[in-house]
Parts: structure tokens; sequence; C-alpha cells
């Protein structure tokens, strides 16, 4: 699920964190009564079909197994790294693409700012920021690391500055600011098979020694790409808990289970006029054939479904709708 539309700014930013963080499910608009929705005339409907298909383009997030899994671990491992100076342990959140990483983390970070906020809902300096999210660059070395905090920060800098002065200047505000979780998503473009991508992974380590904050990265197949290889793979293991996103299995009855869960969730929340409640429910083989067990898939081929059930007038969900979606490439490698 991306957190980015036109004219907001970035995820990977203050200002776009600050926007995520402010953001609330969207309000789901109200199905007219039978006789006022056919009385409509024809820019009523309009508008009212646009607020309809806006509401299915939200992408709604739905709470998945994977998802509780990986905040709750997170705020154990927050918590119990705040009583700790050393012995810390940071969290990857590792996956094939569109099964949900970057939903886990960025939901982890707005559930930590929440408990922060609640326990001091008064920020009187005006410049906590509990919470830093990066995208790790391709082709990365340590000096982008750094800048790309900087950024975050809108801490200036000097395209001329060493990277250590960037360093100890990100540190120091960090730690004034209480920052105290720092997500790093895109991991896998840290790649240690080279001179580069060794010394990034070096500067990674330096941060993680000297700042007081839970490290969590995410990435795709983390393992697979090398990310635990060689001394400085092991050394990252041995400090950070692993755990998997993947495609729904669908082979034995709570598996099944879980994924019809998933299924009527969304389903819930279709504003159609002539779509019966249990329909999709009852596809739920199907769609799980269709997307491979792959939740952003899922979510592109109801929603889609929905909203060219709206243009067509046809108020319903049919196989005709599902079958005309052109679904992501994820969703196509995971079938196989």
């Amino acid at each position: 699920m991306t957190h980015e539309s036109e004219g907001m700014p970035p995820l990977a930013s203050l200002d776009g964190w600050r926007t995520f963080m402010s953001q609330s499910l969207p309000e789901p608009p109200a199905l007219l009564p039978e006789a006022a929705w056919r009385g409509l005339d024809r820019i009523e409907r309009a508008v009212y079909d646009q607020a309809r298909t806006a509401y299915h383009d939200e992408l709604l997030l739905v709470s998945t197994p994977a998802i509780r899994r990986i905040t709750t671990t997170g705020m154990k491992l927050i918590a119990r790294n705040g009583r700790r100076q050393t012995g810390r342990k940071g969290l990857i959140v590792s996956g094939p693409s569109g099964t949900g990483k970057t939903t886990s983390v960025s939901q982890l970070g707005k559930r930590h700012q929440l408990a922060v906020d609640r326990r001091s809902p008064v920020d009187i300096s005006g410049e906590r920021v509990p919470v830093v999210y990066i995208v790790t660059p391709p082709a990365v070395k340590p000096r982008d690391l750094v800048v790309e905090l900087a950024a975050f920060l809108g801490l200036p800098y000097a395209y001329r500055e060493s990277p250590q002065v960037i360093t100890h200047n990100v540190i120091s505000v960090l730690h004034k600011v209480g920052c105290r979780l720092i997500v790093v998503d895109e991991i896998h473009n840290l790649d240690l098979t080279t001179r580069n991508g060794q010394d990034a992974s070096d500067q990674l380590k330096y941060l993680f020694e000297q700042i007081q904050a839970t490290f969590v990265y995410a990435g795709v197949n983390v393992s697979e790409n090398g990310l635990f290889s060689g001394l400085r793979g092991r050394q990252l293991a041995g400090r950070f808990i692993t755990l998997h996103t993947g495609a729904f299995d669908h082979d034995t009855a709570p598996q099944r289970e879980d994924w019809e869960r998933v299924v009527a969730t969304m389903e819930s929340t279709l504003r159609l006029h002539r779509h019966t409640p249990g329909t999709l429910r009852k596809q739920a083989a199907y769609l799980h054939r269709r997307t491979g067990g792959m939740i952003g898939s899922l979510d592109q081929l109801i929603y889609e479904a929905a909203n060219d059930a709206i243009a067509d007038a046809t108020e319903k969900i049919t196989k005709r709708h599902l079958e005309a979606v052109v679904l992501d490439t994820a969703a196509e490698e995971a079938r196989r």
C-alpha cells in the first residue's frame, strides 16, 4: 500500500510522515436510498459516483495476521530497547514484493508515535520526532544513508560536507528530538558484495550503536539477496529478529478461514447499490487463485472491479468485472 498521492509529500520526509500520521480512515460515503439514488440528475450522479470511486481508490488498510505480528513484535522491542543502553535488538521485515512490508512497518511507526503522543500529549518544544522513515537508495553508499536521515529531519548540510560531520549532526538531532524508532525501507538495495555496500553496512552498524532507538529494516527477500552473508551479515543477523511477510496460503482450513476473513473485510467496505454481501466471500478460492494469495493484488482486484461496476452502472461485482482486471506482476509470479 502506498502512502503518497498527487500533491502529497513523500513518506520519507518529516512533512510526509506527519501527513501520514494525521490521516484517518476515509469516511465511507453513505449509500442513498433507492428512490433518491434513482432521482439523481446527470451531474448529481457523476458527483455521487466520483465520491464512491475515490473512496474505493483509497486502498483501505486491512489488518492481516502478518501486520499484527510485526507491529506487536516491534512495539515489544521498542519498549525493551528503551530500558537498555547496550544489547538492543532490531527487526527485519522480509518478503516478496506486494506482501505488505511497507504497510507493516509504517503501521508500526504510527502505532509507536500514537503511544508516545498519548503518554505526553503536549509537545512543548514542537520538535518531537518519535519516528524516522527513510528509503535505502539504489547502489547505496555510506554518505547516502546519513543524507537520507538529514533530509527527513530537514537538517541542512553542505554538498561538500564530510560524511562524518553530517553523521555527527544527525545523531545529535535524533537524540534531541527523542527519536526511538528508525525505519529503513528497501534495505535490499544494500549490496554487501560491493565495497560501497559494505561501507554502508558499517555506517548502519555505527548508527545502531550510537542512537538510542530501535532500528527496523524492510526489504525484498533479504536473506536471498545476501544481507546475512559474510562477517557483516552474521553480525547483522545476531542483532536483528527477522519476520517474514508472504502470500496467504490456502491449504488448510485455518488458512482458508484467514483468507476468507480478509476478503469479507474488504467486501464489507464496498459502496455498491446492487452488490449482495457475501458474494465475494463465496468466491474466496477463485480470488486466491487469481491473486496468488497476495494481499496487495487482492486489494487491487476488488476495488478496481468495484469501480468498474460503478462505471457501467451494474452496481455489483460480477465474475466479468473480476476477470477484466489486469493484475500486477507479483500476483502472476505468486500463482506459478
